[in-house]
């Protein structure tokens, strides 16, 4: 399961609506790819359609679509949003990483 937080959801919504999305039937779609400072590296984006093997959750409103290789990565993930004097941005609350990088991007376990 992956959460998201209030000020996550927020900044989700109105990204979402941004882009041409709609917040109460399309996805974010939550992964992990090769790359980043520390090995693996956090992508999210939007999607309109899920596959087969995706793993569907949804939190305080939002519908989150990983994929069957991401999810072991992301387990107990908290996405937050993040709009402090240190940058903006999704912040991936992981307790699996073992080591992240100082821009919070990237990890490894």
């Amino acid at each position: 399961m992956i959460t998201v937080s209030e000020t996550a959801r927020k900044k989700v919504v109105e990204l979402m609506t941004d882009d041409g999305f709609d917040a109460t039937s399309d996805y974010v779609r939550v992964g992990v790819k090769s790359g980043g400072c520390s090995g693996l590296s956090y992508d999210l984006t939007f999607d309109r359609n899920t596959a087969a093997e995706d793993k569907i959750f949804e939190d305080n409103g939002v519908k989150i679509i990983v994929d069957k290789k991401s999810f072991l990565y992301l387990v107990g993930t908290t996405l937050e949003y993040s709009g402090g004097l240190n940058g903006k941005g999704f912040v991936f609350n992981n307790p699996n990483a073992q080591r992240t990088c100082g821009c919070g991007e990237s990890f490894s376990l």
